[in-house]
């Protein structure tokens, strides 16, 4: 009596990680019913980002009588190959230059003339990893005594998304706890009632699994300054009070002048 089993395909992991720009290779293991199959057919296939349209067809390989020819769908042309090895049962997928664009489930799909039952195809996901890009640091507020203001630290890119943390230094460059009343939560290092202590130079790393990026800014508070409208008044004061004692000193020397004709005259 001769025991034979279905066809299994599978792909081992559910899961495959690569940073971007790099070159994936997601295997493919195939078992079939019988050793020997003189015509197999294998398709690796992308799920699209909309599921109402239909899969991305990236690969075909055509197995007949010992050769095998590859059909690459034009948008992977120079990008992805199957180096599809039949007698042993494997037929891996490679990706070279990854885009985020790439990052989704991929299948991998097995076809044998007489062999229908079993697993015929198996899917995993790529996960594109993308390093931070360098972040940006601003303040918003107005840094003064016992003003309330944040300092904020943000990523354009990252995959996955990244984490962020703010340390903090002395204006002479000596590394500090952040303040007592502060709070550090998703880039945003929030600082209550500044005042001189304050002041320093202030690092956010941004960080995830690839690498971290980091910016920097240096803090300065001030006192109080004197708003535009109460300077100008106070300028404007000062030029009438002038210019009411050039009036005045006018007014007495004419007055003087007078009196002493007057004088002269009697």
């Amino acid at each position: 009596i001769r025991l034979t089993s279905s066809l299994n395909v599978d792909i081992p992991q559910p899961t495959y990680e690569f940073a971007r720009g790099d070159t994936s290779v997601i295997p493919c293991n195939f078992k079939p019913q019988n050793a020997n199959n003189p015509s197999v057919i294998i398709t690796w296939t992308a799920h699209p980002d909309n599921p109402d349209d239909g899969d991305i067809i990236i690969e075909t390989c055509y197995y007949n009588a010992g050769s095998v020819q590859e059909d690459v769908s034009d948008a992977y042309i120079g990008r992805a190959s199957v180096q599809a090895n039949i007698p042993l049962g494997q037929a891996p997928l490679t990706l070279k230059s990854l885009t985020s664009q790439d990052s989704r489930v991929y299948q991998c799909d097995v076809k044998i003339p007489g062999d229908k039952q079993g697993k015929l195809s198996d899917t995993t996901t790529l996960v594109v990893l993308v390093a931070p890009s360098k972040p940006n640091c601003a303040i918003q507020g107005t840094a003064e005594f016992y003003q309330n203001i944040n300092l904020t630290c943000r990523s354009d890119e990252g995959m996955p998304p990244p984490t962020y943390k703010w340390q903090s230094y002395d204006v002479g460059n000596n590394a500090r706890p952040n303040p007592a009343k502060s709070t550090d939560v998703n880039g945003v290092l929030s600082l209550y009632n500044i005042s001189q202590d304050t002041s320093g130079y202030y690092i956010c790393t941004s960080t995830n699994k690839i690498r971290s990026a980091t910016c920097n800014l240096t803090l300065s508070v001030m006192p109080p300054s004197m708003k535009i409208g109460s300077t100008a008044g106070i300028i404007g004061g000062c030029a009438a009070a002038v210019l009411l004692l050039i009036v005045v000193i006018i007014c007495c020397c004419c007055r003087k002048k007078k009196n002493s004709e007057e004088y002269e005259e009697g």
